[in-house]
Formats: C-alpha cells, structure tokens, sequence
C-alpha cells in the first residue's frame, strides 16, 4: 500500500528544513565575526606597542603628507601639485621618542628630529634640499577606524621654508624622478597664477643678468618693484622665493595691525624698523629668507603676548 504524509506533516518537515538552514548560517556568521575585530579591538592593537607607532613608517608618511599640506596653505597655491612633490620627497627622523600614552583613548605623543629631503630639481629659498627641525606629534585613533589622526607642532622651520618651493633646474632624462611625459614632474609648482618661464636647454649658453631689478609678471612681493632700491629689495624682487617670504609676512603683518591693540600696534610698527634695517644689512639671499623667517616668527610673538627684546 503508497504511504502518504498529511499535509500537516509536509509542512512540520519544510519548517524543520528552514530552522536547520537557519541554524547553518547563522553559526558560520557568528563564527566569521568572531574572527573580524571590532574598532575596539582595532584600537586596542594599534596603541598595543606605542613606541613603535612613533617610528612607523605609516606615522611617517603622515607627517610627510601633513607638512605638504599646510606648505600649501601657507603658499595659496594648488594642493594637487604639493601633493604631486611630496610623493617624491623622503623624511628620516632621528632619536623618534615616546613622549606620553593614554591606553584609555590609544593617543601616544611622540618627539624627534625631523629631515626632509627635497627631490632633484627643486629647492627652496636659499637653495636648500634639506630641511630638519625637532618636532613633536601626536596620533589619536580615528573615530571612524580608517587609521591615525595626526597633530604636528614645532614644524613651522619646516613649513614656511616648504611654501617657498621653487624650480632650480630641469630634471634630467635619466633621472628616475623625473615623469615619463615630462610635463609636471617634482621639479615644477608654482606660485598661484604663476605662469612657467620657458628653460633654457643645457647646451644653451647662460643669459646674461639683469642689469635693473625685474618685475615679474605675477609672484611679485609686496612691494613696487619700480621702486626698489637697496640690494635685498632688489634681491627679493628678483626671487621668486624671497617674493612668497615677502608677501606672506606683508599679509601676516597687515592683519596683526587690524587686530593690535594700541600697544601691539606700537611694538609692530617700531620692530618693524628694525626688521627692514637687518634685512638691507643681508649680503646673501639665505640671510634675506632666514630675516623674513624671523619676522614672521616675530610677529606671532607679538601677537600671542610671548614676544621679548632681543639682547
């Protein structure tokens, strides 16, 4: 005799199948989350050995993108092309040492000794490849898990040189920095609206200086170059390196004076005299922007309550 099941059977059998696939899956899901770490735990393993988040090579490259990035800032220039030049960069830094470390929030704070090398072809004013300061800097988990956070401090004898990247010479063809198309390799970037002046080849004999100071199309300093007369006037006027250093302590200086009280007002003004008395004093272009430099940092102090006479 054909045995038949009753529907209510069929239907006890069918749900019994989907509970048991039900079952299977749920207990690989469970198994494959056991085995992925949670932003906790992520956490957890990124500050487990803090000295070594100091000196990472990750750490590294965050600082190298950080100090493009605020370079760029300062400049007003394009962040696409800084980004561009730092790829070709290099940083070492000496003596990386752990400062603090909080395991509740995974923030370590680091210090040491920073070098940044600067690709063929480029340099900033002064003619310098190679720029080093003691920084400090911090990492913090980011809220989202994609990484770090970083915080630099202490860099500004980096950056403000880095705004003043300018073009030296021409990267040569079997330089292995140089692009494949030759269009915009490390060694080109600009002021903003800065057009690029043709180079001259190697074979081609050197042009002759200027006899009276060139006023350049764009990247001019502060100044009226029509104007100039001392020799580090002419000197900036002539550099477009010195003219970025110019224009930025002009623009920083313009707004502390709209923000000075009477007596901060009073002490730019009278530094200020100062300021331009060494820098026509500078026999070279390096103590022009190591003036400007200081004037900068000058100004800042000023402002922040912290500045005091020289002795």
């Amino acid at each position: 005799m054909e045995r038949r099941f009753n529907p209510t059977t069929l239907a006890l059998l069918g749900a019994l199948l989907v509970l048991l696939l039900l079952i299977v899956v749920l207990t690989g899901r469970n198994k494959s989350d056991q085995d992925r770490l949670g932003d906790d735990q992520l956490n957890q393993v990124a500050s487990a050995d803090p000295e070594k988040r100091c000196s990472s090579q990750r750490t590294y490259d965050l600082i190298k993108r950080e100090l493009f990035r605020r370079a760029a800032q300062v400049r007003g220039s394009d962040q696409a092309a800084f980004n561009k030049l730092a790829a070709y960069s290099s940083i070492r830094m000496d003596a990386p040492m752990l400062r603090s470390h909080d395991e509740d929030l995974g923030t370590v704070s680091c210090s040491g000794t920073l070098a940044l090398d600067l690709p063929p072809g480029v340099a900033v004013v002064g003619g310098r490849r190679i720029l080093t300061a003691d920084i400090g800097y911090s990492l913090q988990p980011a809220a989202d898990g994609t990484g770090d956070v970083l915080t630099l401090t202490n860099a500004d004898s980096i950056i403000t040189p880095l705004a003043t990247l300018a073009r030296v010479e021409q990267p040569a063809a079997e330089d292995p920095l140089a692009p494949a198309d030759n269009t915009m390799g490390p060694a080109v970037i600009y002021a903003p609206g800065e057009a690029p002046d043709a180079s001259p080849t190697p074979d081609a004999p050197p042009s002759p200086a200027p006899t009276a100071p060139r006023r350049p199309v764009s990247g001019n300093p502060s100044f009226d170059c029509d104007d100039a007369r001392t020799r580090s006037e002419i000197a900036v006027c002539k550099d477009s390196g010195l003219a970025a250093l110019d224009r930025q302590m002009a623009g920083q200086f313009n707004s502390a004076m709209s923000r000075a009280n009477s007596e901060q007002r009073a002490l730019l003004q009278r530094t200020r005299n100062s300021f331009l008395s060494y820098r026509d004093r500078c026999g070279s272009d390096s103590c022009i922007a190591e003036t400007y430099r200081g004037r900068i940092r000058e100004i800042s102090d000023i402002m922040a309550g912290r500045w005091s006479p020289s002795r």
